[in-house]
Order: structure tokens, then sequence, then C-alpha cells
């Protein structure tokens, strides 16, 4: 059975206009004015409504086994929770620690998705050491169509790797053609500053921004450009946070690296004295890079309107209340991360393009359409146009509400931005011409996601 949207405003990274969209076997096969359908089409009017391409986060934990504990979500209640926000392809990072074997830690990650993705995805593969299987197992890897490779400069002994393991991926990476993704904080000085700072009796929540201060991620920054400049691999920094950190990646790309930057929802929205809060709640909000000074926030929405950011994902990674719990009195074991996979679309669009500066153009091209490019996802993904996959968002820009636990669905006690009014949400989201949600109510079919493979684009 075919589907047809009829009536809506289509918009993408650089067109916007009135336009119905015909879909047959998973795919867009007609746009136009007045379009008619054969008798049995599924018809969607969404007059009054956006059609967007579907939005991909590319920066996602779903499956993390982490500081002696799991991320709380299952692919079940992630990819539903990424696809009531809009979300229809995310990008998960495979992360092995130093421990595991390579090619063992890709096909556990890969088991685990399988079959239970409510929504397309597919992975970054981290590079947690570099030894003499390690070549061998990403080039396979990379075979099997995953062609983003992740490296942490921080998480030192767990997932981190020194400078020659770091100059060893990005020289398979510039032979192989894939992008290099990079976690950048100086793990040295992080690991020296909480000692440090533990030793003073300073073990709370709110010590956890001054162990890894914004030049620490400024440092990892520049460095990650530096391996990126003598290699010649292309380069992507991960929840990039602050303005040193960016004018660090500026710099670099003014003289010629071709390195991308990524930021994420909640430093764009939140800041460090959500952190300073005492207590639980204050456990709630420790991430790292961490959440930072609020004077920052400009800094990043500025260049992201100027297309100097190039995307903005999540990071998500949900920890619940009694997991956050497990740093009182040490704020080095608080397991990093937040929920934010089912928010991330609404908050961009509410506090971006309706009440913000942020053109409508520029927020489908950072929500969407740069990480199809960035990885070779485009023209499948990322955009509406005849022949790419039928994954797309009616969005009412009418609709007002307010974020809160108690109506989410990803698999966590807290929400970060409870409290937080949304201007708009989906409507209607759909997965290769499924409908897969209605009016934030999940109604699809829960296995539908698919692995995307990947060719190399970086050569």
């Amino acid at each position: 059975m075919g589907l047809l949207i009829k009536n809506g405003e289509i918009v993408t990274a650089d067109s916007r206009y009135k336009a119905d969209i015909y879909v047959e076997d998973e795919t867009i096969t007609r746009i136009g004015r007045g379009l008619e359908a054969p008798p049995g089409t599924e018809v969607i009017d969404a007059t009054g409504k956006y059609v967007f391409p579907g939005f991909i986060d590319p920066h996602v934990h779903i499956y993390l086994p982490f500081m002696a504990t799991f991320a709380k979500d299952t692919h079940e209640t992630g990819s539903i929770a990424a696809l009531i926000g809009g979300t229809t392809t995310y990008i998960e990072m495979c992360c092995p620690n130093r421990n595991d074997d390579a090619l063992e830690g890709y096909q556990l990650w890969k088991g685990k998705a399988e079959g239970n993705s409510a929504c397309d995805y597919t992975f970054h593969m981290s590079v947690t050491k570099f030894d003499d299987k390690t070549e061998g197992e990403l080039r396979e890897i990379v075979q099997d169509g995953i062609t983003s490779f992740k490296i942490f400069l921080s998480y030192k002994n767990f997932f981190g790797v020194d400078d020659g393991e770091m100059y060893q991926t990005m020289k398979l990476a510039k032979e192989l053609g894939v992008i290099v993704t990079a976690h950048c904080e100086n793990a040295e000085l992080v690991g020296r500053l909480q000692q440090s700072l533990l030793a003073e009796g300073k073990t709370g929540p709110e010590w956890h921004e001054p162990s890894r201060p914004e030049s620490v991620e400024a440092e990892g920054t520049n460095r990650f450009a530096t391996f990126l400049e003598a290699t010649g691999a292309t380069g992507y920094v991960v929840h990039l946070s602050c303005k040193p950190a960016l004018e660090a990646a500026l710099s670099a790309k003014a003289r010629g690296v071709p390195i991308y930057i990524e930021s994420v929802i909640p430093h764009f929205l939140l800041d460090k004295t959500y952190a300073e809060r005492g207590g639980v709640e204050a456990m709630k909000y420790i991430m790292s890079p961490p959440l930072r000074d609020k004077r920052n926030q400009k800094a990043l929405w500025d260049a992201l309107a100027q297309g100097f950011i190039d995307t903005v994902g999540t990071d998500h990674c949900p920890f619940d209340t009694a997991q956050k719990r497990l740093g009182e009195g040490d704020f080095t074991k608080i397991p990093n991360g937040i929920p934010a996979i089912e928010d991330r679309v609404n908050l961009l669009y509410t506090y971006g393009v309706s009440r913000g500066h942020l053109d409508l153009h520029r927020f489908v091209d950072a929500a969407s359409t740069k990480a199809a490019k960035l990885f070779g996802l485009f023209p499948r993904k990322g955009t509406i146009a005849v022949g790419s996959d039928a994954d797309l968002v009616v969005y009412d820009p009418s609709y007002r509400g307010v974020i809160s636990a108690k109506t989410q669905h990803v698999n966590n006690d807290y929400n970060g931005f409870e409290g937080f009014e949304i201007d708009g949400r989906p409507s209607v989201v759909t997965v290769r011409g499924k409908v897969q949600v209605r009016d934030g109510k999940f109604v699809g079919e829960k296995g539908r996601g698919k692995l995307l493979k990947r060719e190399p684009i970086y050569f």
C-alpha cells in the first residue's frame, strides 16, 4: 500500500515549497502538487504543517557498559523515544573497552540492535586500543559497511587511546577512506586534576567541571586537529562544549585541516549551575565534557547559525537516579551522561528556530542533512527527493507542550530538561514509508529498523 502526504510545506536544507509526496516500496517516488494516488493509498493531510526529512542523531549510546553499570535504554525503548521526537536514524557508538576484542565488540553491539530497533541505525566503531590484531579487525568492520571510527582522548585506561594509537588509527582511516570522530579532552590532565581535587576533600558533583576545565577540552581539540593535519585524515569533533575548543577547531579549519564540529543539545540549553545544585539533583547533570559556564551558549548558537558547528546531536546516555548515586562521595564515579534522544529536535526547533535566530534550513541541515552527508548516508537519508528513503516528519509548529519525565519514553526516571516548554512536535513520523508515530504515540512496527551499511567517501 502506498502513502500520500498532501498539502504540507516541504522544508529541506536548501529548499522550501508546498507539494505532495507519494511513497511506494519504502522510497519517495513522486513529489508535486495535486498528486493523485490509487485506491487503498494511505493519505495524510499535512495542511498547516512542515514536512521535514527524517532527523538523524549522529551521537547516541544505547547499549553501553560504563563506569560499573549499564546505560538504561534498550534498542527498543531508545528507538521508540527517538521516533516520537522525530529522529528516524541514529548512529550508535560501538564502545568495547581496552580489554575487549574490537571485532567481538562490534558483533555484540550489532547483535543487540538487530531486530530490536524501530528506526534505522548504524555505528561509529570505537578504536580503544591499537595492537597487533586491531588493523585487521577494523578492515573487516569497514568491509561490513561501518565507515566511521571513534577515538577517546579521555577515559584513560578504559576507552582512551594514547598519541601513538591515535596516529595509527588516523593513518588507517586515511587509507580506508573513513572519518575519525573524537572525544577531545586531555586524559592526563583530567586524571591529575581529579586526584588533586579529591585529595583536597572536594568530592561533590560540583567539582566535576573544574576537573575538566575548558582549557583541557581546547587542548584535546587542538591535538586532534594537529594529528589530522599530520596524517591527512578527516576528523569530526564530538560534543564540543565551549568557546576555547570551538576556536581551536576553527583555527585548524582555517588552515585547511578537514575537521567538522558537532555540539549536543544539552550544551546549548543547560549550564554548569545545574551540576551545582547539590546531591543527586546535581549528579543528574554530570556528563563529559561537562556543562559549562552559560557564556559559552551564545558562542555555540552563533557558530551553529553560521554553519561553523556542523551538526547537533545528543550524546544520549541514560543512567537513572540510583546509578548516578554510585558517585556519592566521589564525583569521579558518577556515571557520565544524560538522556536526550527524544527531545533534541523539539528543543532545537523551539529555542533555535521558534524563539531564537536559527534559520529553518540550517535547523534541518544541522539535525539531519549534514550528518547524512558526513557519514555516507546522503541522499538516501537527510533529504526529501525522488529516490530517497521515505523517512518523513510531518511537524506541527502550533503544538505547545512541556517536557517531563512523566511523559517521556526513554527508559530513565528523570529528564534533564524537566519543565522546558516546546513550540511544536512531530505529528506523523515515517520510517521508509511506514507510519511509526502519530501525535506523540508509537503506533508502528517495533523491529522495523535496519542496519545502514555505508561506503567509504574520504579518499
